[in-house]
C-alpha cells in the first residue's frame, strides 16, 4: 500500500509499505477513505517531536471504514464508517480511568499514531485500543464533516473545557489557524460575551470574523493587542486567553494581556524552549494550564457535529488525491494559497 513515511533528518516520503494486520485482540484495522496534514506533522519533521520514530507512517487525523476487527473488539464492526482519536488509550490505567488519556500508560499509549506507530496517511491503519480509539460516524455526517472529530476540533473542544470560560467573559484566541479556528468554535459552546482573535494572517482573521468565530480581530505587528483587549475590558485584560499560536513571542502575549486571576491555556506545541519570567508576572496570580489533548469526548464532538452545532468542513480549502500528497506537504507547510487544511482521498 501507498504510505507517508517519517525517514528522520527532516525527510518523508511517499513509498510502499505492508499493509496492516491485527496484532492484539483489540485492534481493528481501518480502510483509509479522507486524511489530512496536520502541523504536528510539520513538527515530526523538522525534528522537534523527539518521541517520534524514524520509519513511521504519518497521519493522526483520519477516517474511514473498518474492514477487521480483533476478537476483542464490541462496539464497532467491519463495515461501519469511523473517525480515529489522536490518542490511543488502554481505558484502564490511572490517567485513563480520569480521563487523562494523553497519559495513558500503555505502550502504545497517548499520541502514538503517526508518531511512534504507523498512522493513517496510507491506504489502511491498523488502529489499537479500537472500542476507545474510533467513534462511528452517522449516516448523514459527511467524511469532511467528521475529518477534524479526533484531532484539532477535540483540541478545541479540551482547550474550551479547560479554559474555565464563564458566561460573558471575553476570550482571546491567539492563532487563527486549524486549532485556533477550531478554539475559537468550541469556546462558542460557553456562551462568552466576546471571541478576540489575533494573528499575523488577515486572511485567516477575516475567515473566523466571517465564520462568526471572532467578534473582534487584531493583527500582530500592526495592532497593539494589549491596548486593544484592556481597551474592551475597563483596562483589566482577558479571563480566559488560548494560546495556539506557538510564535516566538506568543507565550509572552498571551500571560501579558490576561487579567489577574485569569487562565492561561497554553495550547501550542513549540519548537523552542519558553520562558516563565515569574518576577515581571508577579502579582498576577495567574493560572497556566498546559499540555497536549485529551482525546476523551469525541463521542460528544460528533452528537454535537450531528445536531448542527459543530461543523469543522470549512476548514477544508484544498483536496488532493493521496498520489498528491507531497505537494499538499509542500503548499500547507509554506502555508502557500490560503491554505487552511487539506482533505486527500485515498
Amino acid at each position: 500500500m501507498k504510505a507517508v513515511v517519517y525517514k528522520g533528518h527532516g525527510e518523508i516520503a511517499l513509498e510502499e509499505r505492508p499493509k496492516p494486520e491485527l496484532i492484539e485482540e483489540t485492534d481493528a484495522i481501518v480502510k483509509v477513505t479522507l486524511t489530512t496534514i496536520c502541523s504536528s506533522d510539520i513538527h515530526i519533521k523538522h525534528g522537534a517531536v523527539p518521541k517520534a520514530v524514524p520509519g513511521t507512517v504519518l497521519g493522526h487525523e483520519f477516517v474511514g471504514v473498518v474492514t477487521e476487527t480483533g476478537s476483542g473488539v464490541k462496539k464497532v464492526k467491519p463495515g461501519d464508517r469511523v473517525s480515529v482519536n489522536v490518542e490511543t488509550f488502554c481505558g484502564e490505567c490511572f490517567f485513563c480511568k480520569r480521563g487523562f488519556v494523553n497519559n495513558c500508560t500503555d505502550k502504545d499509549g497517548g499520541w502514538a499514531l503517526g508518531c511512534r506507530i504507523d498512522g493513517g496517511q496510507a491506504e489502511y491503519a491498523r488502529i489499537p485500543f479500537a472500542d476507545n480509539g474510533l467513534t462511528v460516524i452517522p449516516d448523514h455526517v459527511t467524511d469532511e464533516q467528521a475529518l477534524f472529530n479526533g484531532d484539532i476540533l477535540s483540541t478545541g473542544y479540551w482547550a474550551a473545557n479547560i479554559g474555565e470560560i464563564k458566561p460573558a467573559d471575553t476570550v482571546v484566541v491567539i492563532g487563527a489557524g486549524p486549532t485556533g479556528l477550531c478554539t475559537m468554535m468550541c469556546a462558542r459552546l460557553y456562551s462568552p460575551a466576546r471571541i478576540i482573535a489575533a494573528d499575523t494572517d488577515e486572511y485567516r482573521l477575516n475567515l473566523a470574523k466571517e465564520r462568526g468565530l471572532a467578534d473582534i480581530t487584531l493583527v500582530s505587528g500592526r495592532d497593539d493587542i494589549e491596548k486593544e483587549i484592556r481597551k474592551v475590558t475597563d483596562g483589566r485584560g482577558a479571563d480566559t486567553v488560548f494560546e495556539v499560536a506557538g510564535g516566538d513571542d506568543t507565550f509572552e502575549m498571551a500571560w501579558k494581556i490576561a487579567r489577574p486571576n485569569g487562565i492561561v491555556a497554553v495550547v501550542a506545541m513549540y519548537e523552542k524552549p519558553q520562558i516563565l519570567p515569574l518576577p515581571d508576572m508577579y502579582g498576577k496570580n495567574l493560572v497556566f494550564k498546559t499540555g497536549g489533548v485529551d482525546g476523551s469526548f469525541c463521542r460528544e464532538i460528533m452528537d454535537l457535529t450531528a445536531c448542527g452545532r459543530l461543523d469543522a468542513s470549512f476548514l477544508i480549502t484544498h483536496r488532493c488525491s493521496l498520489d498528491d500528497i507531497m505537494t499538499a506537504y509542500d503548499i500547507f507547510e509554506n502555508k502557500r494559497d490560503h491554505v487552511i487544511k487539506y482533505a486527500i482521498r485515498v
